[in-house]
């Protein structure tokens, strides 16, 4: 029997290095125009980097999750937009692979096989409309032996570039369930309406459901509970936080590329060169701390992750999960303080120069705030110490929504 063996970590950052240069070589001119990354997310899947975690023997590289994150935070490097785009997609596959509840997990191989030709999956779960936290306004309802699916759903992250989208919505009878559409199916529209200030190339728009027609066979209702111990959690988090690093790699990369190229210096510095003045050393070493400290902290719960998911089925996988989620937790806490700051100093280098807009430093910083604005880490800071303080139970299931209180106020006459 011939067995072939996974690809190394190392071999898929030199396989995928090329193409993520040329992705970052374009990176600040996209975001100066505007210019969504169409082309850019068909060339990663083109190349197998969408298939990362796919099993090798279904076309993929077999990567487990500390692999898939190391490999995000290069793509978030050179462009982090792109890993959070893709959040949706990889999840979907961890869905197949681990066992969460989802549409296409009934035979996930003709999934396995769409990924690996190239198709990419999108995300419609959050909602803005007037529902309170944690209830769903989107429908979706038999109709003959089909559904129909209706509703507004707003964060659509990557679904401005995907084949397919996974949308959640609530039965008649009030029962969750996830349903997968085509991007394309009549009744849906995708609209590019993000205009939040970072991250502003992610598609993270509206997503308008009109009676769309969905099989039977992509409506699956979702079991268990909301407080069950899960890898899930720590996966969705682990994604954004590699787009995180990868934007403190960028900005510390183009902070160095900025002071060794600069000639000119303040009268009262003290180095014949900003490469040699031994204030701006200190910020950038300063800075190059913080990165590789958030670097560290989420590779390090990126292995705890892996570890449970290739327990998952013994006695150990809860125990394993409850600590990888702890560990991403704090690498949450660690890399937001560590990458804010790198991209606030980062301007502490170069004077009212480095602020031109032809240079985009300022796009850094815009897209860590926004980044780190998704989850707030003041409620992971909470959690983790009451954990650690009196054994709490961690954060697996979080939604937004209009509060009770203020519903029930507004229902008064």
């Amino acid at each position: 029997m011939t067995v072939t063996a996974l690809p190394t970590a190392d071999s898929l950052r030199e396989r995928f290095a090329p193409l993520l240069e040329q992705i970052g070589s374009g990176a600040a001119d996209r975001d100066r125009e505007r210019r969504l990354p169409h082309q850019e997310v068909r060339a990663l899947a083109e190349a197998g980097f969408t298939a990362l975690t796919v099993p090798l023997r279904h076309g993929g590289a077999g990567a487990d999750a500390a692999t898939l994150m190391r490999l995000l935070i290069d793509l978030g490097e050179a462009d982090s937009n792109l890993p959070q785009l893709l959040r949706a997609h990889f999840a979907l596959v961890d869905d197949l692979l681990h066992g969460a509840d989802h549409a296409c997990q009934d035979d996930p191989e003709p999934w396995f096989a769409r990924i690996t030709a190239g198709e990419v999956f999108g995300n419609a779960s959050h909602e803005r409309s007037t529902a309170t936290v944690g209830d769903l306004a989107t429908t979706v309802r038999p109709d003959g032996e089909e559904f129909r699916l209706s509703g507004v759903k707003h964060y659509s992250t990557g679904s401005l570039f995907a084949d397919w989208i996974l949308v959640t919505a609530v039965t008649p009878e009030g029962r969750r369930a996830r349903v997968t559409v085509g991007r394309h199916d009549v009744g849906v529209e995708v609209r590019d309406d993000w205009d939040g200030f970072g991250q502003t190339l992610t598609g993270s728009g509206t997503t308008v459901l009109e009676e769309v027609r969905v099989p039977a066979e992509r409506v699956r209702l979702v079991e268990g509970g909301d407080g069950a111990v899960t890898t899930k959690t720590s996966f969705l988090q682990l994604v954004l936080l590699a787009s995180l690093v990868g934007v403190g790699r960028a900005a510390l990369r183009d902070g160095i590329g900025f002071v060794r190229g600069r000639t000119r210096v303040y009268s009262q510095g003290v180095g014949a060169t900003a490469a040699e003045d031994p204030l701006v050393q200190q910020v950038v070493g300063r800075l190059s701390a913080s990165v590789a400290a958030a670097e560290d902290s989420v590779l390090a719960a990126a292995r705890a992750l892996a570890e449970a998911q290739a327990a998952q089925g013994t006695a150990r996988a809860e125990a394993l999960a409850d600590a990888a989620e702890l560990r991403t937790a704090q690498a949450q806490i660690t890399a937001v303080a560590g990458i804010l700051e790198t991209t606030t100093q980062l301007f502490e280098v170069g004077g009212a120069s480095a602020t031109s807009r032809g240079r985009a430093l300022d796009r850094h910083w815009r897209n860590a705030r926004t980044l780190a604005s998704h989850n707030p880490v003041i409620y992971q800071e909470r959690a983790v110490g009451d954990r650690l303080l009196n054994g709490a139970g961690l954060l697996y299931f979080w939604s937004t929504g209009e509060s009770s209180a203020a519903s029930t106020a507004a229902a008064r006459p």
